[in-house]
Formats: structure tokens, sequence, C-alpha cells
């Protein structure tokens, strides 16, 4: 008898909204033997789209079989499918400038298992973390940027993602505007992270301006990138509470840890295939 466990696969759909997808898709899967683990699906009255996450595991010798099937039904219902392994981690290259906080916070986490990335590389603006970064396993690479000099940086850029195959970039605290250009042939595949007095408390000392205005709440926001800075679709938001006892120095440290923990969760969701974007919007399915 033949026990061994058959893979898991992720099926991600998004399609214009109509009756009959899901008992299409599951439908589709039960006629070659795959068992759902997960299914997640949402249809957005505003805008008319669907969009559905499906964890599945079927054995490897009927796969050819549901790809055959599964391509006439998106045929059908017009819809736009993705399969991909459950257990493959996500290339991702992650850019840091000083403050290396959410930079350490994913390397743990990645270390512990409780990131299904790849880290491919880590590249910075600043030599800083050179030595750090290398120390723990992980390829450097120093990107200069200067005014006159940022075209030939984001070519350096686009170069290294090219070559590591890069899946995801993650700005971990990067301090660097990314042109137009880059946002748009990186859509929805570019996670930031910036604190939430934005856009309100906007350059430099931000927590100091908020302590004197006697702020309530701090927090961060991890968003898609795009040409419109800090306005990018939103992944996930986090907030802590705050009172008149805590100084600039303390409401610092709680918003790195803030800024930490959400850039975390965002990269989690967007690498276990759960973030649709949904026009300036994302939809997540759980």
């Amino acid at each position: 008898m033949n026990t061994k466990t058959p893979p898991k696969y992720i099926m991600t759909t998004q399609s214009a909204d109509r009756t009959g997808i899901v008992a299409a898709l599951t439908g589709c899967l039960s006629r070659h033997d795959g068992f759902i683990h997960e299914l997640a699906q949402f249809g957005t009255p505003s805008s008319e789209r669907f969009f559905s996450r499906i964890c599945f595991s079927i054995a490897a010798e009927t796969r050819a079989a549901l790809d055959a099937d599964l391509a006439r039904v998106c045929a059908e219902f017009d819809l736009n499918t993705q399969i991909i392994p459950q257990a493959r981690p996500t290339k991702a290259l992650i850019m840091v400038s000083k403050f290396d906080h959410c930079l350490n916070d994913l390397i743990y986490r990645h270390r512990a298992g409780l990131l299904n990335i790849d880290i491919v590389g880590i590249v910075s603006n600043h030599g800083t973390h050179k030595a750090e970064i290398e120390a723990r396993g992980h390829t450097f690479h120093h990107i200069p940027v200067t005014a006159k000099g940022k075209p030939q940086a984001e070519a350096a850029l686009r170069a290294l993602a090219e070559e590591t195959q890069t899946e995801l970039i993650v700005l971990a605290r990067y301090m660097q505007i990314l042109s137009a250009d880059m946002c748009r042939d990186f859509s929805g595949r570019i996670i930031n992270i910036h604190h939430s007095f934005l856009p309100g408390f906007k350059g430099a000392k931000p927590y100091d301006r908020a302590y004197e205005r006697g702020v309530k709440l701090i927090g961060a926001t991890a968003h898609y990138v795009t040409a419109d800075l800090d306005e990018g679709p939103i992944i996930e938001q986090s907030v802590e509470r705050v009172d008149h006892s805590h100084t600039p120095r303390r409401l610092v440290a709680l918003g790195r840890d803030v800024e930490a923990r959400t850039l975390a969760r965002a990269v989690k969701l967007h690498s276990e295939h759960r973030v649709f974007l949904n026009g300036i919007k994302t939809v997540i399915l759980p």
C-alpha cells in the first residue's frame, strides 16, 4: 500500500465574479481525487471581482490530468489561476538602510521557520551592517545611492533581482525612493513599512512631534509600493496605545517593535499567497 503523503499546493484564482466558480473549481479537484485542506473566497460587490485561495493535496500521478481539466474550467469561466507548491519558499530580496530592527526580525523569523521565504540577498545603500549580515550567512550587496547616481543604483538593483530570480522585494526600513518605473515593473512584489504618523508627521523625528502633540496611538502600516509615496495598497496595520508618560525615546522603541511585527506579518501573508490586489486596495484571504 502506498502511504506516501501527496504534495500540497495552493491554487489562487481571480476573475470577474459570476455564479458557479467555486463549484467548478472544487468539482475539478474532486474529479481527480484532490483533497481540499483550506478554502477561502470573496466576491467584492463594489468591483464585481472574485478571489479565492484553495490549499489542496493531490497524488503526483494525477497532477497532469488535473492541469488539463483546470485549463478547460479556466477557459470556460475566464479565470486567472495559479498553482504553487505550498512548500516552495518565496525568493525574497531584503533592502535596508541604517535602522536594522525590521531586518533582524525577518532574519530571526526566517531561521525559526516562521516565514516561508528564501532570503536571496540583503541590499543596503550603506555598508553599516555588512559584517553582521555576512556573519549570519547571508549575502550582502552594497549599492550606494547618490543624487546623480540613482539610475545606476537602480539598474544594479534590477540586475541583482533578475540574477537571484527575486519574487519579492522587502523594504525593511530602506530610506530611498524607488522610481515610478521600478514600482510599475514590480507591482505587487515590493512591500514597504512605515510608522503610522504619515502623512501628518512627515520628515525627521516624527516620534518627537507625536510626543509634543500627545498622541494616544502609535502604529505601523505595511503596504505594496507604488509611485505614490507611502500610499500603496495596504496589507497589514498594527497599533499600540500610549499615554502621557511615554517619552520620545520610549515611543521610538515601541514604534520599532510595531514596525517589525507588522512587516513580518505582511511578508508572511504574501509568501502564503493570501494577498490579492484589488485596485488601490487588497483582499486578504484567511
